[in-house]
């Protein structure tokens, strides 16, 4: 009867969550979370190896579709000028991450989870908010940051499994051997498809009613993880890897990423974080500091990638900056990843994984908050300039009635 109860408390969760909502105006990701957390307070979702196991694939599938946000060939004809800005967009966040962290003494862990980057929330603010230059470019930005930062949750995961000696070394040297490799491999797939285009669409083809093309997907994927469970290295990275082929080397195939991100967004992704939302437990908010630990977290967070964002001001002008910053600060994803590896390696205590999980919360809802009021606020300024306009092109007529 437990399991019964847990697969449709599930299954409640994955079918009303959207409507929560949309009747609270925030994304999806946090509800499920919050609504995991409740209900596992009350005793309806606990924790299974079958749960567990599933919020791990659900996990992966969300890496893999953050790598299909990314195509390769794309970030690698990037502005020289613009690819300089991103680097040193990058460089300041983690100079603040580590100014932060000596300043307040939070410890070396901090130093790597509070800069992190992810596409994973950008992509829902773009279905509400449409193509806008902040947010192009923020995709553009938050995909190289994302890069970066899955390769620091790669060494970081490794660190904390090997601790820092001869064997994280060779696990670098066997990460840095599987980039070149991939890399390599990026290369020779380009030359193949330039000169032989039709072995793209004979993998993939445009008629397809076999699903042909989420089968070759799903198998790069599992490919990559299976390299990575023999490398011994973080399976994140290895899904990632995976999504970026799809878009890097199917590009005929438009409408892949959204299909495949359907199906991710539709049952797997949310059982990981429901998951993770049992992980939180209510009794954990009476734990003296905790809130203002959160707090602190959120607040520095923010305040960082606002002040970097800084670097954009040429092209997207004060406002422009000021949103491409808050759409970075929500690493909800990683950002759990990282605070959950760093736990169970006991590199933070329970006070800070609860607090970086609350945290995460708290960003989420205040960040797509502020950005619904400054874009609220730009489109009362636009519609007043228009009725402004308006007016003067009247007033001439109304002078002439008048007389």
């Amino acid at each position: 009867m437990n399991e019964v109860l847990l697969i449709i408390t599930l299954s409640l969760i994955v079918m009303f969550s959207p409507f929560f909502a949309k009747l609270l105006k925030i994304p999806t990701t946090p509800v499920e979370i919050i609504l995991g957390a409740i209900l596992g307070y009350f005793g309806l979702l606990y924790h299974d190896i079958y749960f567990e196991l599933v919020a791990e694939v659900g996990f992966l599938y969300l890496m893999f579709i953050a790598g299909t946000e990314i195509n390769l060939k794309k970030v690698l004809k990037t502005d020289a000028f613009l690819m300089r800005r991103i680097l040193l967009y990058i460089l300041l966040l983690y100079g603040f991450s580590i100014g932060f962290s000596l300043y307040l003494e939070l410890g070396k862990i901090f130093m790597v989870l509070l800069p992190l980057l992810s596409v994973g929330l950008i992509a829902t603010l773009s279905k509400e908010y449409g193509k806008t230059p902040w947010l192009t470019l923020s995709m553009t930005v938050g995909g190289i940051g994302e890069v970066v930062s899955i390769g620091v949750l790669t060494l970081s995961s490794a660190g904390f499994k090997f601790g820092f000696g001869q064997e994280l070394i060779m696990t670098i040297g066997a990460l840095v051997l599987l980039i070149l490799f991939i890399l390599l491999l990026f290369k020779v797939l380009q030359l193949l498809f330039w000169w032989f285009p039709e072995v793209s669409t004979a993998l993939m083809p445009h008629e397809d009613n076999k699903e042909q093309d989420v089968r070759l997907s799903l198998g790069i994927l599992f490919i990559l993880i299976g390299v990575m469970l023999y490398l011994d290295l973080e399976l994140a990275f290895g899904a990632f890897i995976a999504g970026i082929f799809i878009p890097t080397f199917f590009e005929h195939k438009h409408d892949l990423p959204e299909k495949l991100a359907s199906y991710g967004f539709g049952f797997l992704v949310p059982i990981f974080f429901i998951y993770i939302g049992t992980t939180f437990h209510f009794d954990a908010l009476l734990i003296d500091g905790l809130l203002a630990k959160a707090l602190l977290i959120t607040m520095a967070m923010i305040l960082m990638r606002v002040v970097s964002a800084l670097v954009f001001v040429k092209e997207l002008h004060e406002r422009g900056a000021l949103l491409m910053g808050l759409s970075h600060s929500m690493p909800l994803t990683l950002l759990i990843a990282m605070a959950t590896l760093a736990y169970h390696a006991h590199s933070i205590d329970q006070l800070h994984y609860y607090a970086f999980i609350l945290a995460s919360l708290l960003q989420v809802i205040f960040v797509t908050i502020i950005i619904r009021l400054i874009t609220a606020e730009k489109k009362r300024a636009v519609q007043k300039r228009r009725l402004d306009k308006r007016d003067e092109g009247l007033a001439p007529g109304r002078r002439s009635d008048d007389h």
